[in-house]
């Protein structure tokens, strides 16, 4: 409330997994991270992101050691801020932060033999010609191109997607699926880029 009261779009996360994915599919201009999250703990979370991205990022814990603030700073935090904190320091830890990061990460561009994906303008191409794609396929494409050779499940594709009330529609990803490798894929019943892992989810290779 209190970010969005002073000018900030905010997107919130419930856990580790969800954060992932959310970053994986929009550009952010940083991210607030809690160590203290539901399913794995938050320096998992930065290792992993700092895998793919160097979007600014302020660690918020309840850990007071040295320790703990040597671990997030070397796994990839920007700023580290322990709770309990005031908002007038969290606010100028963020405006600091933002200043030292004009020039945030340009979204990829995704070549393979059949297709290429520019994620920054939305802009799917094949044999040099646009592919035009529904929002949904867009959607969907941009996560698992953003998670190259990562194992995206069923139930985290529909939370990301279409959000979590429909974790349990997985007739939805096959009809989607489908339409994207009818699109992308030269040969669609033997697909290149994006597979299928039986009753678990989707991969995607470059």
């Amino acid at each position: 409330m209190t970010l969005k009261a002073h000018g900030y779009d905010v997107t919130t996360a419930a856990d580790g997994r969800s954060a992932l994915l959310t970053a994986s599919q929009r550009p952010l201009a940083l991210i607030i991270l809690d160590l203290g999250l539901p399913d794995i703990d938050g320096t998992t979370v930065l290792r992993e992101l700092r895998t793919w991205s160097r979007v600014p990022v302020l660690v918020l814990s309840a850990r007071h050691g040295s320790e703990d603030k040597v671990e997030a700073l070397d796994a990839g935090a920007d700023d580290y801020i322990t709770k309990p904190f005031g908002l007038d320091e969290l606010l100028a830890r963020l405006r600091a932060l933002l200043r030292r990061s004009v020039d945030p990460d340009p979204e990829p561009v995704v070549t393979t033999d059949e297709f290429t994906v520019d994620l920054g303008k939305h802009r799917v191409t094949r044999d040099g010609e646009d592919v035009r794609l529904t929002p949904t396929e867009w959607n969907i494409l941009a996560v698992l191109v953003r998670n190259p050779e990562k194992l995206i499940t069923q139930q985290q594709l529909l939370s990301e997607v279409w959000g979590p009330a429909y974790a349990k529609e997985t007739n939805y990803l096959r009809v989607y699926m489908a339409q994207l490798r009818r699109k992308l894929e030269p040969d669609t019943g033997n697909p290149r880029h994006l597979l299928t892992e039986a009753g678990i989810g989707y991969r995607f290779l470059p």
